[in-house]
């Protein structure tokens, strides 16, 4: 890969304009492109057939079209998970799930190399932080997907997109705020802003960020406790944006944009499952308009964790309704056989290295 050219996964449609404008193509020419990048998926510029070869050899010459070879992939065994390791043109390697329901598909996708926010029983957190990835490097994960897709021949089309997978999207905002941008735009993949969703561990200033600026797309804040103590024992960045602090930008984003905000719980078998942790976090989302996510642990090497199953799980979710009025969901474990979890196959693969 030559990091010299421009990526054109990097560039919005008006820059993609702009770019063949400046070298003196019709503007008809970047709207077939952009329908060559994001409807046919073409990886190479040798498919762009219907371009003037003029137009084929300024691109070769100039640009790349930012495709991430395979480096591993898996598939669950009931078919309904299949999760990606990519490689950057660094050598680093990232992850992407792709997640099949009935009659729709999610990408999951990293927005960093690593992570630096270091949760305890996250495998990415646990390999610690490398870089940033690039606006076109997140984008060309939804394409991986999108064209997977394509390739098995399946009617479902890519409709729901999370920023859930290796690092914190918050601490890479620009790149990715860029790429939902570009995955957004109606002429391309057209993912509706209802259907991405953004995960942090909650930096608050980036929650408040996204308030100011009226982002349309969802926002999840990982929560995992309800006192300080418990929860930065589990997230080490609650030290620096204590619990306070985060909930006063939750109030903040909820109020500026009047739109609701979910809340991740991962739960851990004996110590965050109880009926009064339960309680507790009835109590401090009292008054929002909130939806929790109740997500059963998946276990990694590096924390002795193991998830709430069954009736405790059950326990909670009714608490939260019954005494305090707030939908839940326990989302459902896929892709457990194939460690499907955030960093877990590309820890596993470094450690065969």
């Amino acid at each position: 890969m030559d990091a010299s050219k421009t990526d054109l996964y990097s560039l919005t449609p008006v820059e993609l304009h702009l770019l063949l404008a400046r070298w003196g193509f019709s503007p008809v020419h970047a709207r077939r492109l952009w329908k060559y990048l994001y409807l046919e998926f073409a990886g190479t510029f040798g498919g762009l057939r219907d371009l003037p070869a003029r137009v084929r050899d300024r691109l070769s010459a100039d640009t790349r079209i930012g495709v991430l070879p395979v480096a591993a992939d898996t598939r669950s065994s009931d078919g309904f998970t299949h999760k990606y390791l990519l490689s950057l043109g660094d050598g680093e390697r990232i992850e992407s799930v792709l997640m099949r329901y009935t009659g729709r598909a999610t990408a999951c996708v990293s927005s960093q190399a690593g992570c630096a926010m270091g949760c305890v029983f996250c495998a990415t957190g646990q390999m610690g932080y490398r870089r940033h990835l690039t606006a076109g490097e997140i984008v060309a994960q939804a394409v991986h997907v999108a064209r997977a897709l394509g390739s098995a021949g399946e009617p479902r089309r890519l409709r729901n997109l999370v920023f859930m997978g290796m690092g914190e999207p918050m601490h890479n905002y620009e790149a990715v705020m860029r790429a939902s941008d570009i995955l957004r735009d109606p002429a391309g993949i057209g993912l509706a802003s209802n259907r991405i969703t953004l995960s942090t561990v909650g930096v608050v200033p980036g929650i408040r960020r996204m308030a100011d600026e009226a982002r349309p797309i969802h926002l999840a804040v990982s929560l995992h406790a309800a006192d300080q103590e418990t929860r930065a024992a589990l997230v080490p960045v609650a030290g620096r944006w204590p619990l306070d602090e985060l909930m006063g930008a939750c109030r903040h984003y909820c109020e500026t944009l009047r739109r609701r905000i979910f809340f991740e719980w991962t739960l851990i078998e004996g110590r965050n499952d109880s009926a009064d942790h339960a309680h507790a976090v009835g109590r401090l989302l009292r008054g929002l308009p909130a939806q929790v996510n109740l997500i059963p642990l998946n276990p990694t090497p590096g924390y002795d964790g193991e998830p709430t199953r069954g009736e405790p799980a059950r326990r909670f979710q009714r608490i939260l309704g019954e005494h305090y009025g707030l939908p839940s969901t326990v989302r459902q474990r896929r892709g457990i056989d194939i460690a499907a979890g955030c960093g877990q196959l590309a820890s596993a693969r470094a450690r065969e290295a």
